[in-house]
């Protein structure tokens, strides 16, 4: 996408011709990660920062009115995943683009943020160099993962148009269910995820049942078990 007609401009010497910075909109429910954005983005003078929130439905809101050029998110939200922001987003906002920069592994829920619509994926840990790189390259139109993760989603991809079907059981989890399972595996009780997803145990029970028919497991145990193993097979 190209910048919008809102983007700013910069003073520059007299005789040269203005700066246009690119208008990116933050949303992260760390306050800290935010501020810490901000000021690597305010730093670069083709870029700037035109609001940032920390959950999903005032995200939203803002970005009808701030009409920014690209969209920061991460998947772990207050209420909802960046996932489910994604969406909404580019239900609303089509040619908006959206990059994921999250603490989650990269091997865990980049393939499903961009089949969500999401242009790239950069992992919280990457120096600033590469988060750079990944907002000019989605600025631009092109796709950004790092190159083991391109490389897992082609294989994947013509694996897949060979046999037609998933490559994973995981694959047939919901986003929900996804998230759910990825807490589970993160070692976090039912009450837990309850709280920090603002949904009832009842509902949470739900989704573990439903978790546990789709992977075909027995029960809890098997359950938990199977959700750590995938968990810490995608951070090593």
């Amino acid at each position: 996408m190209t910048p919008s007609a809102a983007s700013s401009n910069d003073k520059t010497p007299e005789g040269s011709p203005p700066v246009t910075r690119s208008r990116v909109f933050l949303v992260d429910d760390h306050a800290m990660f935010r501020e810490g954005m901000r000021q690597l983005i305010e730093r670069e003078p083709d870029l700037t920062v035109c609001g940032d929130v920390a959950d999903a439905d005032e995200a939203l809101r803002e970005i009808r009115e701030r009409k920014p050029d690209l969209v920061i998110a991460d998947i772990s939200l207050s209420g909802t995943t960046g996932i489910d922001l994604i969406k909404n987003i580019k239900a609303e906002f089509e040619d908006l683009p959206v990059l994921v920069v999250s603490m989650h592994e990269e091997s865990l829920y980049a393939e499903r943020a961009l089949r969500a619509g999401a242009m790239g994926y950069v992992m919280k840990q990457e120096p600033a160099k590469t988060v750079k790189v990944a907002i000019r390259k989605v600025l631009g139109g092109d796709i950004h993962l790092s190159e083991k993760m391109s490389a897992t989603m082609l294989a994947k991809f013509m694996l897949g148009s060979r046999t037609n079907q998933p490559v994973s059981p995981i694959e047939t989890l919901s986003d929900r269910e996804l998230e759910v399972f990825r807490m589970l595996g993160e070692g976090k009780p039912t009450r837990q995820i309850a709280e920090e997803l603002n949904l009832t145990i009842t509902t949470i029970n739900s989704f573990r049942n439903r978790i546990k028919e789709k992977l075909n497991l027995k029960n809890s145990t098997e359950l938990i078990l199977h959700a750590v193993q995938w968990v810490r097979e995608g951070i090593t």
